[in-house]
Parts: structure tokens; sequence; C-alpha cells
């Protein structure tokens, strides 16, 4: 891609209203985090460049800055991509996984939540936010959630993610407070399941 052609990607299809649309986000994947397993919309305008799903790229925008390095996997990078971040939210790109603040990837390649940093008992804070674009976040395999923020236990049915999502969630549960909090996303509507929640397979018998 040229330079001119490059910059030309960059500069577009950012919030319409950065100020109010951020806050916006903020609020949703806060109010997410609070209750595991509920839906959310994302009410803004925004085209990031491929192939940065909406959803992500407006996490990206509300959540990052110069301060906080983003990690781009398999489906989730390109040099528009990386261009459009760097100019819309000053967010540097880390070069590994472990050293980034928020990670983006698609479902169907999903790197292994331990390849993230996941924090320190002095501060568990210190962890990635795993940003995660699926197909879908109802219609799949049934999953259950309980914890914090869950009364008794909620039932989620995510569309394409790894085959081993609850194990992998399950060694990461096993670590808090440390641990990897995940934001699933598909379109602009947003789904989190942060490390607090224990994540199980529902068989037939509950789910009917």
């Amino acid at each position: 891609m040229s330079e001119a052609l490059l910059s030309t990607v960059a500069v577009s299809g950012g919030f319409n209203d950065p100020v109010f649309e951020a806050q916006a986000v903020f609020r949703a994947l806060m109010d997410a985090m609070a209750r595991p397993g509920t839906v959310h919309d994302l009410s803004v305008s925004i085209a990031p460049p491929a192939p940065l799903g909406q959803g992500s790229g407006a996490v990206a925008l509300a959540m990052c800055d110069p301060d906080t390095p983003v990690w781009l996997g398999e489906g989730a990078d390109s040099e528009s991509v990386r261009a459009w971040l760097s100019f819309q939210c000053g967010a540097p790109v880390a070069r590994d996984a472990e050293g980034s603040a928020f990670a983006f990837a698609r479902g169907t390649n999903m790197p292994a939540m331990d390849t993230f940093a996941v924090g320190t008992q002095e501060y568990p804070d210190r962890s990635t936010t795993l940003v995660v674009d699926v197909e879908a976040l109802e219609g799949g395999a049934r999953l259950g959630l309980e914890g914090p923020g869950i009364d008794g236990r909620r039932t989620v049915g995510p569309v394409g993610l790894p085959e081993d999502f609850v194990t992998q969630r399950a060694a990461n549960r096993a670590l808090f407070p440390r641990g990897v909090d995940v934001v699933l996303v598909a379109g602009l509507r947003m789904m989190a399941l942060p490390r607090s929640t224990v994540v199980s397979h529902v068989n037939e018998t509950e789910a009917g």
C-alpha cells in the first residue's frame, strides 16, 4: 500500500464524536464486566480498516492510548490497522503478546491465554485484556457462567471460539486474582468474561 493511501486509511473510519462515543463504549464495557455474559450494543459510528472488526475497533479507540501497548493477532493485524490505531489513539503495537495491555484476535485464531500478561499477586491489574472477534454472541455451544455479577448461573452461546476455550478458562481462573480478562465482540455487540467468571460446558440435559 502506498504511503499516501495508508495515510488516507489512517485518518478515516474513527468515531464521529470521539469524546461522546468513547465514553459510551467505556460505560458499556464496564457494565459488561460487572455483569458477565450479558450482551451490550455499541451505538457508535466506526469503520476500522480490515481485518479489524467494528467492535474491536471501538474498544481500541475507547480504551487505548500512547501508554497502552496493543497486540494484534492473526485476523486482526494489517499495515492499515497499525496505521489507523497509531493515528486514532496513538497506541503502540507490542512486539509480543505478553507485553500488551490490550490484545485483539479472531476467535478461530485466538492464541492460548497463557501467552498474555497475567499480572502479579501484588499488581494483578498489570494483565492483558483479550478482545476476541467471534462470529456471533448467540447460537453456539452452550456455556455456563458462574461468579461475581451473576445471580446463580447464566448460560451463553457464542459462536467461533476455540474448542479448548473452556479448558483455557479453567487454567486462567485458577490464577485469580491474576489472569486475563476476555471481551467477546461480534459486529457492534459485546460480552465480557472477566477473570473472576467460572466458565463450564452445559450438557444436553441442562440445556434442555
